[in-house]
């Protein structure tokens, strides 16, 4: 059986899992889900983080898993407290799909060291699934609405100053890969990165170990402040 999680409980009404290395953390990493997902689909990347010496928290968006309520217009104040509960120090902001999106809308106000964002979505995509009822959750759908509505990734990435990774599946069926591409473009950091992996889905890359281990050694570099522009 895989090492449970260092502390599993509830703050601000979101269920969390804190995962810490044995020694010093060498950072911290806060795990972003998509819609429709829960904190326990990432705790293979959480172990990898705390076997590589980070400390990594993952927890419930409301609305999902074992957090109450629904999700609203508070999400990036919940982004925020949740940060508050890992350990003082470097962060890096690790979100896949509504996740990706989240990180980079939360990374400059969090003074987040690092940013990686897998099959990221955008506004637009999430308010096309809310409106269809396709995101498989909870929602205070008037107020999820405007918050989406208010919260376009051009003026977040415009500002964003600090290492970015953005990871796609080629394959992706639900957020096509050049999104990606069009966020790689438009991020102010000169410290950006762009892996677009052959085949794959929207669920793949999230789950790949190697790929995994490159995002934490991306996180350690940057959070180092050894992160040197990449180009591609």
């Amino acid at each position: 059986m895989p090492e449970p999680p260092a502390e599993v409980g509830v703050h601000a009404g979101l269920a969390y899992a804190l995962f810490l290395p044995s020694g010093q953390p060498a950072g911290s990493i806060l795990i972003l889900h998509g819609a429709g997902s829960a904190k326990e689909s990432h705790f293979d990347f959480a172990r990898a983080a705390r076997a590589a010496g980070f400390a990594a928290l993952a927890f419930d968006q409301r609305g999902h898993g074992d957090s109450g309520g629904e999700l609203g217009a508070g999400l990036l104040d919940d982004v925020q407290a949740m940060a508050g509960l890992l350990p003082a120090g470097p962060l890096a902001l690790r979100g896949s799909s509504m996740g990706g999106y989240l990180a980079l809308l939360a990374a400059t106000r969090l003074g987040a060291g690092a940013v990686v964002a897998i099959c990221p979505a955008s506004a637009e995509h999430l308010l096309r699934g809310l409106r269809k009822g396709e995101l498989g959750f909870a929602a205070d759908r008037a107020a999820l609405e405007a918050f989406l509505e208010g919260h376009e990734l051009a003026p977040a990435l415009a500002e964003l100053d600090v290492p970015l990774l953005l990871m796609h599946a080629e394959g992706d069926e639900r957020i096509p890969a050049a999104h990606s591409s069009e966020l790689h473009e438009a991020a102010a950091t000169p410290h950006k990165r762009l892996l677009v992996i052959p085949g794959g889905h929207h669920r793949s890359v999230q789950h790949d170990p190697e790929l995994s281990a490159e995002a934490l050694r991306f996180i350690r570099r940057a959070l180092a402040g050894d992160a040197a522009p990449r180009a591609g």
